[in-house]
């Protein structure tokens, strides 16, 4: 049976790691919570994303733990890096944890067989190159493979994915996660190679232009409702254009969650450090901030002073329990402030996050 190693079993890892078990894969996860490891394997880890709890309940060939050292005794070639990358204040992101398991890399030595590191979390373009310059001499490959997968799809996201997206260390490298791919996928993606440097470049431009074309999308809108037009039907005839296409070019709230503001703003900061600011990035960002201010006045005229003003979600998207600069939400918080009644009904975990972090500021729904 082949293996495989993930380091960061968190929520995208884990659904990489039950998907490539489902494969046909003996899968090693390292993270560094006990706690969790110990709820992986004895079956008892339940989680909100669709289709995780099932999969670890049936999986036979996934093993967790907490030492990087297993991947190595267990004779693992093929080790994916998904930890997280939190933004910085200036847009670009924090390698950090990649940095740790860099240096416990390095602490065990060289190794006698090559080793090919996988990085699947997002990361600044240029860093990678680094970080193979930092372990050649230790016998390991550094390549890039970001997903492109939505929270509350990740498992069918990760199993139907567009494109593979493959920033190889080397030939061989390449042709390994290729063969991973095509073992894990149920469908027929593009499988887009290239160097690293290109490879996270075309993460973040990806994010960029779609996060582009959900503000266009908002300031069209917005230019509909404010002259009297009919929104749907002005971006369902732009959509019908095939050099155009109707994803994403929906009105409504803004972009918000874990994914489309910071690689947007990351793609810029990269720019601007290149000597070549990217002024659709910062356009995309400040329109995204001017559609919160046309809804709010839009709210604030359409609903009677004492008319409550009901939110279905206040989740990034509808269906996700993550809050992470959710624009409905920023919306909703700005017209509580402003002294309406403001109702907000969602999934019971969403509902208690919502309260800790804005007590008493809204009612909440039974329904």
């Amino acid at each position: 049976m082949k293996r495989a190693g993930i380091i960061g079993i968190g929520k995208l890892g884990l659904c990489f790691a039950l998907n490539l078990e489902r494969a046909g894969y003996e899968v090693y996860g390292v993270d560094v919570s006990e706690e969790y490891v110990n709820q992986l394997n004895t079956k008892a880890f339940s989680s909100p994303e669709p289709e995780v709890s099932e999969l670890l309940a049936h999986s036979k060939s996934f093993f967790a733990g907490t030492d990087i050292s297993t991947l190595l005794t267990k004779g693992v070639e093929d080790i994916f890096i998904m930890v997280a990358t939190p933004s910085l204040a200036d847009g670009t992101y924090d390698h950090s944890q990649i940095e740790r398991i860099t240096e416990e890399l390095i602490l065990k030595g060289k190794l006698e067989k090559t080793v090919h590191l996988y990085v699947g979390c997002t990361t600044m373009p240029g860093y990678c190159n680094l970080l193979a310059a930092k372990l050649q001499q230790y016998n390991y490959t550094v390549s890039y493979n970001p997903e492109f997968i939505a929270q509350g799809s990740i498992i069918h996201d990760q199993q139907y994915p567009d494109q593979v997206l493959i920033g190889e260390g080397d030939e061989e490298a390449g042709n390994r996660l290729e063969e991973i791919y095509r073992n894990l996928v149920k469908n027929n993606p593009m499988f887009c190679r290239m160097d690293r440097l290109s490879a996270e470049i075309t993460k973040l431009a990806t994010n960029c232009f779609l996060t582009t074309k959900i503000s266009f999308a908002n300031s069209i809108g917005d230019l509909a409702v404010k002259s009297g037009a009919d929104h749907e039907k002005i971006l369902k005839a732009i959509g019908a254009d095939s050099r155009i296409g109707s994803k994403y070019l929906n009105y409504g709230f803004g972009f918000g969650g874990p994914c489309f503001p910071r690689d947007n703003r990351a793609l810029g900061a990269f720019a601007k450090k290149q000597d070549y600011p990217l002024l659709i990035s910062e356009a995309t960002d400040d329109v995204n901030k001017m559609h919160l201010e046309f809804q709010l006045q839009h709210y604030l005229e359409k609903y009677a002073a004492n008319e409550p003003i009901k939110f279905d979600y206040v989740s990034y998207k509808k269906g996700s329990v993550i809050i992470e600069e959710s624009q409905q939400l920023a919306l909703a918080v700005r017209l509580a402030k402003a002294g309406r009644k403001v109702i907000v009904n969602d999934r019971a975990e969403v509902k208690k996050e919502v309260e800790k972090k804005y007590p008493g500021l809204f009612e909440f729904s039974k329904l």
